[in-house]
């Protein structure tokens, strides 16, 4: 289906055709005539799949040709992410480009000058607003803006805000909007929460779902199953033989990303760090000197999973598996784009096994398995294992941070059946013995008194 089957301002369809924005994707086909129509919307469709379009679209359409109050904020974007926000910014101003609609970010910083500006042109006014929800909760509990005439509240990334513990925030936002509003839910995942949050926010919605499409082709897929402290040296090993250019390194904590930062420095590569404790001027920073060259590895958590727009990543490294299968296809989504090759490299622990087979069971094929290099030794064999301690069983050494203190159990002799038909099946075991009191029941009485 084509934009102007659906869409009806020449000026958006202008601004399209400069963009070469032909064809709708399947997400856009779907949603957009639903928003249209003033509906409540509830989609699942992952990055990449033209979700902004598919809502910002039929927003400036409808804010071009519609009755909306002037100097107000019409329309409310949330998103999770600093990153994110931007993102959205930076394709409505170009969906917009031949259109009186005005847009803002409000993503937050922690200096005084970069808040009043916010507060400044939030008091002029906005058709749309891109806010992070701590940042919007900011300006709200100081006065600052005004959502009692928004009519469009849109949740992009519904499930990673969800994870990030913005429930509470999301719901005293709601109570700042009207009643009387189109709520349009967007989330790349559909677990029971967001159906919660769903059931809450919108009004008899349509459901919009298209399925998590597998990796493009064209990323040659790899793992390694090792032990933990085996992964550190495969990944310098990879850095030796490949020397890295334009690399994603994806970890399961902010910690752990701090530390292999600094492992990583040690080795004269030129390594970045991404995480939320970051101040926003430093991120920006990172990310202009990624794009550049100026760094060859960014070493992130789930940050930077979803909502950046860098074109020529060669390659992503899972050094942690993901907790949930979809965040895989996610990850790996960053390298292998606009028609280019990719690479993606996951390490397995033992204790990771059971949520690489979920992977494996969403791609409907096995990721190959590569050997260690032999001066690391072996590492542990690929079954779906309950974690270290099984894996420390099956090597016959007792488990990590554990002493095998237990004694050996002295051989027995079987015994000879004596049982008689009247007692068969009856046991001749001692009734075990009751626990003795505690030494407070024990206490003599006081005599004092």
């Amino acid at each position: 289906m084509r934009f102007e089957d659906i869409l009806t301002n020449d000026d958006v369809l202008d601004g399209l055709w400069d963009m070469h924005f032909d064809e709708c994707t399947p997400i856009q086909e779907l949603a957009m005539p639903v928003i249209m129509q003033g509906r409540d919307l509830m989609a699942c469709a992952q990055t990449g799949t033209g979700k902004t379009a598919a809502y910002l679209l039929p927003v400036i359409n409808m804010l071009a040709e519609g009755q909306y109050p002037d100097h107000a904020v019409n329309c409310l974007v949330m998103a999770p992410t600093r990153e994110l926000a931007q993102q959205i910014d930076r394709q409505l101003q170009g969906f917009a480009y031949f259109m009186p609609v005005s847009g803002m970010a409000i993503y937050g910083g922690t200096d005084g000058e970069t808040y009043a500006r916010e507060r400044r042109s939030l008091k002029l006014g906005a058709d749309v607003v891109i806010a992070t929800p701590g940042r919007l909760i900011a300006h709200l509990s100081m006065g600052g803006v005004d959502l009692s005439k928004v009519s469009f509240f849109i949740l992009d990334e519904a499930d990673r805000m969800l994870d990030m513990g913005f429930h509470d925030d999301i719901m005293q936002i709601v109570s700042h909007l009207p009643k009387e509003r189109q709520t349009l839910l967007f989330s790349a995942t559909m677990p029971p929460k967001i159906q919660q949050l769903a059931a809450k926010l919108l009004n008899d919605p349509a459901e919009v779902k298209i399925a998590v499409s597998k990796p493009a082709e064209k990323i040659q897929q790899q793992a390694y199953v090792c032990y933990e402290s085996q992964k550190l040296p495969i990944l310098k090993r990879i850095f030796k033989e490949n020397n890295p250019e334009r690399v994603i390194v994806f970890s399961s904590s902010k910690q752990k990303v701090k530390e292999l930062t600094r492992q990583l420095r040690g080795n004269s590569w030129k390594v970045a760090e991404m995480h939320s404790d970051l101040e926003q001027e430093k991120r920006d920073e990172t990310m202009l000197d990624f794009k550049a060259g100026k760094v060859q590895v960014i070493v992130a958590t789930d940050i930077l999973a979803r909502g950046i727009d860098v074109d020529d990543i060669e390659m992503v490294v899972n050094y942690d598996v993901p907790r949930e299968a979809e965040d895989y296809v996610h990850r790996i989504g960053r390298t292998a784009r606009a028609n280019r090759d990719g690479r993606a490299i996951t390490f397995v622990s033992p204790d990771e096994v059971f949520r690489m087979k979920r992977i494996e069971a969403l791609l409907e094929k096995e990721v190959p398995k590569q050997p260690l290099p032999e001066d690391l030794g072996e590492g542990p064999a690929y079954s779906a294992g309950k974690g270290r301690a099984k894996a420390a069983r099956s090597k016959g050494k007792p488990a990590r941070g554990r002493k095998d203190n237990r004694k050996p159990k002295p051989e027995q002799t079987a015994r000879p059946n004596t049982e008689s038909p009247q007692t068969a099946g009856q046991s001749d075991e001692k009734p075990k013995r009751q626990r003795s009191k505690s030494r407070w029941h024990r206490r003599k009485p006081d005599t004092t008194k």
